[in-house]
């Protein structure tokens, strides 16, 4: 029987293309704005990765937060939140307190986020029936990544390959891995490492590639592998071989690479008897109790 996670992984390529194909310009950051984008878990790996690549298109400043440490008082054109069940407490409370523009971007029309935000762009197509977040994540930043002026076409041919080939043997059975990405895919080997430990509890981090010789790659070893989203600095792989370890390196899109991580940890976790759908201790949203003023 499919789990809704793997439904849901695997119907991401139809999600980009849905998303690229309607992309509500006058309501997403405009060039020269000064942005704030914000979110909790993975939507704030993935604002970390639309942040990075808005400054590199040359769109403007943008600073990705959790929505929990956005610094009070600084000055932004518009804040974009990244929601996907649009109650997220920390997301609602800082909407309320913005006096910028705000976006959101949500899976749910009816959420209270659309009642908070001057802007709302709903992906209802690309919401999900299980708490682990796949394809809300990458719909919405396949928008982004398009309203940026990017052409997905590649992107999507890659997520297609990266469903059609078997899970790695290595991958199932690896004791700990390492996720690495330098600019924007920095933010995806966040959101990697994350589905790991949600989806199957796997022992899993996540650092800037050209950081990991500096001190964490002496986790690399046998049975472990180091898994790089997007292109590796000269010589790593050779390093971290040496140290026994697999150094990992699909070559396809960032997003698509993500797309095969997803599906190691759905595999892992149905080998150890894990429901991928309902990870330990996760909500679909955490919302907290309303606090009385003081």
């Amino acid at each position: 029987m499919t789990t809704h996670t793997e439904a849901e992984i695997a119907s991401q390529p139809e999600c980009w293309r849905r998303a690229v194909a309607a992309i509500p310009a006058d309501a997403l950051p405009q060039p020269g704005e000064r942005v704030a984008v914000v979110g909790c878990g993975t939507s704030w790996f993935i604002a970390q990765a639309y942040a990075a690549l808005r400054e590199r298109a040359g769109h403007g400043e943008t600073d990705a937060f959790a929505a929990s440490e956005a610094p009070a008082g600084r000055s932004y054109d518009r804040v974009l939140a990244l929601t996907r069940s649009g109650t997220t407490t920390e997301v609602l409370e800082l909407l309320r307190s913005t006096r910028a523009r705000t976006t959101a971007i949500t899976a749910d029309p009816a959420a209270p986020v659309t009642a908070l935000a001057d802007r709302v762009v709903v992906l209802d197509y690309a919401d999900e029936r299980s708490v682990v977040q796949t394809r809300f994540a990458t719909t919405q930043l396949a928008l982004l990544r398009a309203h940026l002026g990017e052409d997905l076409t590649a992107a999507v041919a890659d997520a297609e390959r990266a469903l059609a080939e078997p899970v790695a043997p290595e991958t199932l059975a690896a004791e700990q891995f390492t996720f690495l990405g330098r600019g924007w895919t920095y933010g995806l080997a966040l959101e990697a490492a994350l589905k790991m430990r949600e989806a199957c509890r796997a022992w899993t981090e996540a650092y800037p590639a050209m950081e990991y010789r500096h001190g964490p790659i002496s986790i690399a070893g046998p049975g472990r592998i180091t898994w790089m989203l997007g292109d590796a600095p000269e010589g790593l792989r050779a390093e971290v071989a040496a140290t026994g370890g697999v150094f990992t390196a699909g070559g396809l899109d960032p997003m698509a690479e993500l797309v095969r991580v997803q599906r190691v940890a759905a595999a892992r976790a149905l080998a150890r008897g894990l429901d991928p759908d309902r990870p330990l201790h996760l909500t679909r949203s955490v919302i907290l109790p309303v606090r009385e003023p003081r």
